[in-house]
């Protein structure tokens, strides 16, 4: 019978660092969970309901304001920690910031040996952008797990956010191995212990 790891203390998380690009980021000797998203799931919401803190992660009214790779650390230390990664898709910037931006997202999923796993979040009304999909591709070439929080679920009935689930769960088959998804509300607080259960897995599995 497997043992359930213990639940970490994310209400510890504090800001450590921002890095606009990879080489910057700080050293690659911890363990490390990433946040990404569309510049409108509702990311930074998600980050600080988990962390319970109103205002750890950055909320704004214009989507895309996440332009650098933020880390947070957990329980008084720095090498379990919180990565805040660039929104991609929305922001209303040049198309080569757009691309900049993007990039160094992609070399931090490539390269980042500490990366225990990626938080994909997703606007339950529309999931699996293209952009989306290059994530997960990315994730499913260094064997990534991915856990998928259809955000917003509060802004559909509890009919509609289920067929989404399972539609993104069918539309997701082949990377079942690697890939879960749930149902997520940061303003009801809703899926936050499922999600708690998975970032621990991946914490104690490192």
């Amino acid at each position: 019978m497997t043992s359930t790891p213990p639940r970490r203390n994310y209400q510890t998380a504090r800001f450590l660092i921002s890095a606009p690009k990879l080489a910057l980021c700080p050293p690659d000797d911890g363990i490390e969970i990433a946040f990404a998203g569309r510049s409108n799931a509702g990311k930074s919401s998600a980050i600080n309901a988990l962390t319970q803190q109103n205002a750890l992660a950055r909320t704004s009214k214009t989507p895309g304001r996440t332009q650098l790779i933020n880390f947070f650390g957990l329980e008084n230390g720095d090498t379990l920690r919180l990565v805040d990664l660039p929104g991609y898709g929305y922001a209303k910037v040049p198309e080569a910031m757009k691309k900049e931006w993007q990039s160094h997202l992609a070399d931090y999923l490539r390269r980042r040996s500490g990366l225990a796993g990626l938080i994909l979040l997703m606007d339950v009304r529309h999931p699996l952008s293209d952009f989306d999909i290059q994530l997960l591709e990315l994730a499913d070439a260094r064997e990534l797990p991915v856990h998928i929080l259809l955000t917003k679920a509060d802004k559909l009935k509890q009919g509609p956010a289920k067929a989404s689930l399972q539609q993104v769960k069918r539309q997701l088959a082949e990377w079942e191995d690697l890939v879960s998804v749930q149902l997520f509300s940061a303003l009801k607080r809703q899926g936050l212990d499922q999600t708690y259960a998975v970032m621990d897995r991946w914490l104690a599995a490192r």
